[in-house]
């Protein structure tokens, strides 16, 4: 791996009351990058925040918008949350029809652009598309909440990931997202990962607690 393991706090555990102190927070705290999911209430069964918001957060921190959008059709949306300060965009397979197209499209505005692979979503959705983008976001649970359990299935799929981003030689993100607390995390990074979403772990306990959880998520504590 050519990272060290990168921590992208999800918002979607956040205060939504004061969501600009919670992302200044976090940064403060030893945050990566910031992790922003998107969910329309159809793609997946949760509604969460759109453009406005997240190009509201924007001047909060300089750390790079990870952007998560669970939503369907996400062609027509690219755009607004490119406008709005994403730095990566990372859509679904099953999101649109074309998600080669997609990908281009992520591309020509300006951002990273990452495919999520839900845990159904065999590794080889990304055959023709791996040389092609800068992330993979592996979930470790169902989209569309937080707090839930890792399923343990897919280590198998990040370490097959793995692989194929070492034999490709392309520097390519893997993340892995759901159920990251203390004790999955390492398991996580031994398969393969480098960089892991967390909410409920980096945000329990309050600002104060923000920087240790931070750690504990890198091994460090």
């Amino acid at each position: 791996m050519g990272h060290p393991v990168r921590i992208a706090p999800s918002i979607l555990s956040a205060d939504f009351a004061k969501l600009g102190e919670e992302v200044r927070a976090v940064d403060e705290a030893g945050a990566d990058w910031i992790h922003i999911d998107v969910m329309d209430g159809h793609f997946v069964p949760n509604l969460t925040i759109g453009a406005g918001v997240v190009k509201s957060l924007r001047p909060h921190t300089q750390k790079p918008f990870d952007v998560h959008l669970m939503i369907s059709p996400v062609d027509p949306f690219l755009e607004g949350f490119a406008e709005a300060g994403a730095d990566t965009i990372t859509v679904h397979p099953e999101a649109g029809p074309h998600v080669h197209r997609t990908v281009q499209r992520i591309k020509a505005l300006g951002c990273r652009a990452g495919i999520s692979l839900n845990p159904a979503t065999p590794a080889k959705t990304l055959d023709y598309l791996l040389e092609d983008i800068d992330l993979v976001l592996v979930m470790s649970v169902n989209p569309g909440f937080g707090g839930q359990s890792f399923i343990e299935s897919q280590l198998r799929k990040i370490e097959a990931i793995r692989t194929r981003i070492d034999k490709l030689g392309k520097p390519i993100d893997l993340e892995v997202d759901g159920g990251i607390d203390a004790d999955t995390a390492p398991r996580a990074i031994a398969a393969g990962a480098d960089a892991l979403v967390a909410g409920t772990a980096t945000f329990r306990g309050g600002p104060e607690r923000y920087a240790a959880n931070i750690a504990a998520l890198r091994g460090e504590a």
